[in-house]
């Protein structure tokens, strides 16, 4: 069966506070109006659209924000609502960093190993620490609950706390970690599901102690210490893992993570020609690791410069395969409306050679304005029909549940949000009651702390 996605509902307080340094939408757009209703909505379509192809499909509830701990753990004291508006008034980007709908990028969730790769045969999962941005540090310990209600069968899943962030004197670990936005999984065919074999891609944007070459303008979110150690907790045989630097210049550039300049699925990589550090050794060791099945699409910077695949997100499409046979490239309509884009996809879907055979354009206008195009949205979950049968089953898509999904946003979500209004107590009382409600549509129990 093809892999699952994953994908993140998008939270009530979406807004665009552009808190993600190196992330060039998100602060290109901050201060201005979001949408959450619609930031949510298109979300929900997009999974829509995907289930509608025969692809295993599944959603991740958002986190609850504000996430007032955060701000009495910086000090703020009284009543829930008194603790909101003193950090509006005191510490306006304090209350932002613990507002911020960020999690709603599962693809920096955590890592995923299916069990034919992993060392005990179950499907292993490790949260991202996510410690390079101070809004999604807060993150992990409401991550590693969720996946524990989603992929609750001890015997099928296994799901890792975080890596350490810091150090017992606070100082910074080797372990920086941002998920599977820097982890590809490639097979030998088509088929990236659960039941085959897969080798694995950790790609990295420096070494913890320095050597190497590094960004000098923008942070490098994944550490090479971190990807080993995922590799070794999750027990993958080492001669089915490879290592690749991601090019310091492409981050400096707004490449801030891998998923923003290369993706890959089954035998298939497309990635730019700046992409990693020694890229004709990173490439020739993942065609042989693949026995040579390796199709890979090169794009050079004359076609598409690094500058256009960060603002029209090319790689941050999804590759899936579909269940009749060949793949299919899930963009977002930034990329359409791009006439060097729309060029290339057209030449790569007309190549006979090329297992994606077709591209759907989707409108995911609000997560691309805030830095996250439609692979950002979703975490790849390769399964077996068995295991993907033990899932909770109110968090895989069914149209039913989607109409359910589609009547909770509308009921629950606000049309628009200023930066203002995240001072507004009633925000915290609303996003605590949609929670609730979707907990019970998803029956995921009492996952969130203001439930228990």
């Amino acid at each position: 069966m093809p892999e699952a996605n994953f994908d993140g509902i998008v939270g009530p307080t979406h807004n665009y506070a552009g808190l993600s340094r190196g992330n060039v939408a998100s602060t290109s757009n901050q201060g201005a109006v979001s949408r959450p209703r619609d930031a949510a909505l298109q979300g929900l379509a997009k999974a829509a659209a995907l289930a509608r192809l025969g692809i295993a499909q599944g959603w991740l509830p958002p986190q609850e924000r504000p996430h007032v701990p955060t701000l009495r753990a910086l000090g703020f004291a009284g009543s829930d609502e008194v603790v909101v508006a003193n950090a509006a008034r005191e510490a306006p980007h304090l209350l932002a960093r613990a507002s911020s709908a960020s999690c709603m990028w599962t693809a920096n969730a955590a890592t995923v190993t299916p069990g034919a790769d992993s060392g005990d045969g179950r499907v292993h999962f490790t949260v991202a620490n996510l410690r390079a941005m101070p809004h999604r540090a807060i993150e992990p310990p409401q991550t590693a609950r969720t996946l524990r209600a989603v992929f609750a069968d001890p015997a099928r899943f296994a799901v890792h706390d975080a890596l350490p962030a810091t150090l017992d004197d606070g100082t910074p670990s080797a372990f920086g970690d941002e998920g599977a936005a820097n982890h590809t999984r490639l097979t030998a065919g088509d088929e990236p599901g659960g039941e085959v074999e897969g080798v694995h891609l950790f790609v990295f944007g420096a070494q913890a102690g320095g050597a190497g070459r590094r960004p000098s303008r923008y942070p490098a979110r994944q550490t090479l210490e971190a990807s080993q150690a995922v590799a070794a907790r999750h027990g993958i045989d080492p001669s089915r893992c490879l290592w690749a630097q991601q090019h310091p210049a492409a981050i400096d550039r707004g490449v801030f993570h891998n998923d923003v300049i290369s993706v890959g699925n089954g035998r298939f990589l497309l990635v730019h020609e700046h992409a990693f550090v020694d890229q004709a050794r990173a490439i020739d060791d993942v065609e042989r690791a693949l026995g040579g099945a390796l199709h890979v699409v090169t794009v050079p910077e004359s076609e598409v410069s690094v500058a256009d695949a960060v603002r029209t997100y090319l790689f941050n499409s999804q590759v899936v395969t579909l269940p009749a046979g060949g793949m299919a490239l899930i963009l977002p309509t930034e990329a359409e409306r791009h006439p060097g884009v729309s060029r290339l996809v057209e030449s790569m879907v007309s190549d006979a050679r090329c297992p994606v055979k077709s591209a759907i354009y989707l409108d995911v206008r609000e997560s691309m304005r805030n830095g996250g195009g439609p692979a950002c949205l979703r975490l790849r979950v390769p399964l077996t029909a068995g295991e993907l049968a033990d899932v909770t089953p109110g968090c895989l898509w069914s149209p039913d549940r989607h109409e359910a999904l589609v009547r909770w946003v509308r009921a629950h979500y606000r049309e628009e949000l200023a930066p203002q209004d995240l001072a507004d107590p009633q925000l915290l009382r609303e996003g605590r009651d949609a929670l609730d409600e979707l907990t019970r549509i998803l029956g995921l129990g009492a996952i969130y702390g203001f439930q228990r």
